[in-house]
């Protein structure tokens, strides 16, 4: 499924993968399960045996599955856009092939109009793949990690450790205080509180050590939203206004 998207901080979405596990308690809620359940009850081959219902909700059955069709889809897209790779699985899930990585990284390549912006929580193998030169950086490829407690926070040395990219970090869903943290070497952080009929509360306390973090690391910040059941009745100031910051270089 490749199309427009309403995250606030970017323009399509682009999934040759569908199906996912959980990783960490961030998942827990996950917007992407939900949206499968939806695609695979509309017959949605590509979603097919990704989800099932477990205690009155649907969950990732641990299935993924590759589509090779969506590859050519931003080979298609002339106008420049930014492109969120993967929200409905992680393209570094264990059960994707490096080779259908590499496949989506030569996409990549072939269109330097774009921006894709990559979202793993397994920044331990995507730095793998980098050291052993399975795929690149390329100038128009942002690489990110999410993290949404403390708890997780050691996911940034593995993208700090990769070179000549503009590399990125996902504060949300900030379900947890995220503590004292260096981001020194990270371009730009996105954070936000989770939203949907599960939503955990996010402190603001969070929000503005994250907000200082970033200004003394000099990290352009954007704030997603407050989130909640009703994430647009929340809204998405900060300081009475609002934060859509990207790394300076690369404003689009």
């Amino acid at each position: 499924m490749a199309g427009t998207s309403e995250i606030e901080w970017t323009d399509v979405t682009w999934n040759p993968v569908a199906g996912c596990t959980i990783a960490s308690a961030g998942c827990s809620n996950c917007y992407a399960m939900r949206m499968a359940a939806r695609l695979q009850a509309m017959g949605h081959v590509k979603y097919r045996g990704t989800t099932r219902k477990s205690g009155g909700r649907y969950v990732w059955t641990g299935r993924v599955n590759l589509d090779e069709f969506s590859l050519s889809a931003p080979l298609e897209w002339r106008k420049p856009k930014r492109i969120f790779v993967n929200s409905m699985s992680d393209l570094f899930h264990p059960d994707v092939p490096e080779a259908f990585i590499r496949s989506v990284w030569e996409v990549m390549e072939k269109c330097p109009q774009h921006h894709f912006q990559v979202l793993t929580k397994r920044p331990d193998r995507m730095a793998g793949l980098f050291a052993s030169k399975k795929i690149s950086a390329f100038a128009n490829v942002w690489i990110g990690t999410s993290v949404e407690s403390g708890e997780v926070a050691d996911r940034v040395k593995h993208l700090v450790g990769i070179e000549n990219a503009t590399r990125f970090v996902s504060f949300e869903p900030l379900i947890g205080r995220i503590g004292e943290i260096d981001l020194r070497g990270i371009h730009w952080a996105i954070v936000g509180g989770e939203s949907g009929p599960r939503a955990r509360p996010m402190d603001e306390e969070w929000v503005e050590r994250l907000y200082e973090i970033c200004r003394r690391d000099d990290v352009a910040f954007f704030f997603k939203q407050w989130g909640g059941r009703n994430k647009k009745a929340a809204g998405r100031e900060l300081h009475g206004r609002t934060y859509d910051e990207y790394p300076l270089d690369l404003d689009v």
